[in-house]
Order: structure tokens, then sequence, then C-alpha cells
């Protein structure tokens, strides 16, 4: 991949009251997209607060693009119920990554870098902070779901440095 830019690791967290698809819980999980690229989560059984504690990476060639998810309630004798969708752009968090050489010496975790704040294009749910911990950049968010009664997100973001990428 000769436009590859890096990786970005999203750490899903977990759900927090997510709505109800099946009679009193749902079974959740979450499909990301990201260009033409498409991953999901493990789906939990009956748990409208679900902890996936999940992994997710995928290659950055634009970082214009934003990242699309869609929480789904599986369902076995019918087509999965849509719970909720979101989408949230990774450009600030790249904007913050350009930054790291310049602050990575003698900064104590727990820095706040950067503070994002909630508005009508970002489906965030609250202000989200961008943190120096243990020598990387990490981007917490709560993302407030669409299209649905309830239901937020909460994700940690990384950037993965590839050998022999473009880079930022």
């Amino acid at each position: 991949m000769e436009n590859l830019l890096g990786l970005l690791r999203i750490h899903v967290k977990r759900g927090v009251n997510l709505a109800i698809r099946d009679i009193a819980s749902s079974d959740p999980y979450i499909v990301f997209n990201f260009g033409n690229k498409k991953l999901k989560t493990h789906v939990v059984k009956h748990n409208v607060n679900p902890e996936w504690n999940d992994d997710l990476t995928l290659s950055v060639t634009d970082p214009n693009l934003p990242v699309k998810l869609t929480v789904y309630d599986k369902d076995i004798l019918s087509a999965d119920d849509k719970m909720g969708e979101a989408e949230f752009s990774i450009a600030p968090y790249l904007e913050a990554i350009k930054f790291r050489p310049k602050i990575e010496r003698g900064l104590p975790n727990g820095t706040i870098i950067m503070k994002i704040q909630p508005n009508r294009q970002n489906c965030l749910s609250e202000e989200s902070h961008i943190v120096w911990n243990q020598g990387k950049l990490l981007q917490n968010m709560f993302i407030r779901l669409q299209n649905v009664e309830s239901g937020e997100v909460e994700l940690q973001l990384e950037w993965i440095d590839v050998p022999g990428s473009k880079g930022l």
C-alpha cells in the first residue's frame, strides 16, 4: 500500500444504555466502516451495557475520511436490528499526532494535549481528550448514537506508525 499513512487502532471499550431490540435486552455488536474497509466487534449476549474491550485496526490512507459505526442487535431467525449509528472524524487526532516528536520528551502520564468539544458534526456526547500516556498519544471519546432512542459507545484511538509508510 503505497498511500498508507499508518494504522489506527480503535479500542472499543463499552456501550452505555443501548436500545432494547429483543424482548428485554439486546445482543449488540458494532460494525465500523472506514472508506472501503469494514470491521466488527464480537457479539455480547443479553446486555444493553456491553463491555467489548475489542481492538480493531484500520489502515489509514485518507485522513479526511470519517469513521462510521453502526450498532446492531444480533438475531438468529431474522435480519439483525439496527441500534443506532454515528460517525467521527480522526482529523483532530491526527493533527495532534503530527506534534508528537515535539512533545514526547518529559511529559507526565495523563497530560491532556488537546480537547475536542462536542458539536453537531462530531457525535461526541462529552468533551474528548487527547492524552499523553506511557509514550503514546491516545484519544478517549464517548460517541452518542443517532437515529435511536438512547445509547453511547466508549472508544479509545491509538496511532501506530508503520515502517516504510508515507506517515503523517
